[in-house]
């Protein structure tokens, strides 16, 4: 078995890769959850004011 990874090591390698993948990628997960939360926000506030000019 030289020269070859041990199956602990190689599930503890993609672990870490997984878990630094979310840790990259959080931010930007974030930015567009509340980008979508604003513009939900600004939708509704456009269609309230709709209603209220008919």
């Amino acid at each position: 078995m030289h020269g070859r990874f041990s199956i602990p090591q190689i599930l503890l390698a993609t672990l870490l890769g997984i878990a630094g993948g979310l840790y990259i990628y959080k931010p930007i997960y974030e930015q567009y959850y509340w980008d979508q939360k604003k513009l939900k926000a600004t939708l509704a506030t456009a269609e309230e004011a709709e209603k209220k000019n008919d």
